[in-house]
């Protein structure tokens, strides 16, 4: 059988440096990954490079002159490679990191739509589109993210979007039923905002996505922080028994845990308030009826962690969401191996829809925050659409 030419893909960057997002991304289509106990080369190949920002630590010259690609001025010029047509198989869009403005609600306003359109007016004028990868969020605005899957739709190309999170390793190997029904579920994160929180988020939908018929949209949020935090609990505005139960999954405990190795019941005796400054919950009432909360908690672990309870199961489920250490930051393999399947395939396995959902979430959050942490109304938040048959996560 005659072997097939290697998928041309154009890398469009925000930066290319050392733990940037494209330098994780790009590196392992360029010499591969750790992957199912082996080491796996991509049968694809970068052809060019766009950067927007280049700092002192800029490696893309570099990488080029290493592995033969070329670097272009413009958006353009990278997906038709200096020449007048669409000459790629595929886009990476990793606008990640850079020096880059805050809004009033202090979200990075990266230009990830700014250069998805970029791409599209290309496909428009060339008439043809190839599958794009979005990392992480759509952008920082849910009526840009509505267009851009719009956009996508519109001219029939695939668009994989979102975090390493839902696909990373699950300790345990949790993963819901389909169709499970869920009455309450609960994710403990931490970072900072807009960023880590998107992170959060995304792998607390992956999990409830799996409910009844899937996601129906979201009817209102509220963001609350400080002492609110800890008074929301006492009301029973979030669940001390998930709290405990995501907690329990935690291998980084901080506190008392670290002070002289104790294990730690950080619900129970009292030490969240202590270690945890500035907690931030996030409420969201989803059209279906059910209520979720991300409980920001930086000071009490550092990991990210899940917990929910199934209708006629008294026992709540639970999971962390393993991240291995940086570097190399393996956990983003377990994302690019999914980036080659939509190359390969011409289709996402994970659908654009969750990672739309989480980008109106944290919108609206963000908008309640400051508003005076007031409950947001949704209307427009009517994102429906069902989980994939399998999670997609990380086993071996």
């Amino acid at each position: 059988m005659p072997q097939t030419s290697p998928k041309r893909i154009a890398v469009i960057a925000s930066v290319y440096h050392y733990l940037s997002h494209a330098q994780h991304f790009s590196d392992r289509f360029l010499v591969g990954y750790p992957h199912r106990g082996r080491w796996h080369r991509p049968h694809m190949q970068v052809v060019s490079l766009y950067v927007d920002q280049k700092n002192a630590g800029d490696q893309s010259l570099d990488r080029a002159r290493e592995f033969g690609f070329g670097v272009y001025p413009t958006i353009a010029e990278a997906l038709r490679c200096g020449g007048d047509r669409l000459a790629v198989d595929a886009v990476l869009l990793i606008v990640e990191h850079g020096e880059y403005p805050n809004n009033e609600k202090n979200q990075k306003q990266y230009p990830r739509y700014e250069m998805f359109k970029a791409c599209v007016e290309v496909f428009e004028k060339d008439g043809h589109a190839v599958p794009i990868y979005v990392d992480k969020n759509l952008s920082y605005s849910f009526p840009q993210g509505l267009e851009m899957v719009s956009d996508a739709r519109r001219l029939g190309f695939p668009v994989l979007a979102g975090s390493s999170l839902p696909v990373t390793w699950r300790l345990p190997d949790l993963e819901l039923p389909l169709g499970c029904r869920i009455e309450e579920a609960l994710m403990v994160g931490v970072g900072g905002s807009d960023a880590m929180d998107y992170h959060a988020l995304e792998a607390m939908q992956c999990m409830i996505e799996r409910r009844g018929d899937g996601e129906t949209g979201i009817k209102a949020v509220r963001m609350i922080e400080g002492e609110a935090v800890w008074e929301a609990g006492r009301q029973g505005d979030f669940s001390q028994e998930l709290l405990i139960a995501a907690l329990s999954r935690s291998d980084t405990p901080q506190g008392l845990t670290i002070r002289d190795g104790r294990t730690q019941d950080m619900v129970g005796n009292g030490e969240l308030p202590r270690i945890v400054p500035h907690p931030a919950a996030y409420f969201i009432e989803h059209r279906d009826g059910l209520r979720t909360t991300l409980l920001m908690l930086n000071g009490a672990v550092g990991d990210y962690c899940f917990a929910c309870r199934l209708k006629d199961n008294p026992t709540p489920q639970s999971t962390q969401f393993f991240l291995p250490p940086t570097p190399p930051v393996t956990y983003s393999a377990c994302l690019v191996s999914k980036i080659e399947e939509l190359i390969e395939t011409g289709r996402s396995p994970i659908p654009v829809e969750r990672t739309l959902t989480v980008c109106g979430i944290l919108d609206y959050c963000l908008t309640s925050k400051t508003q005076g942490h007031v409950r947001i109304e949704t209307p427009d938040h009517q994102v429906i659409y069902r989980a994939p048959s399998g999670s997609h996560h990380a086993r071996d």
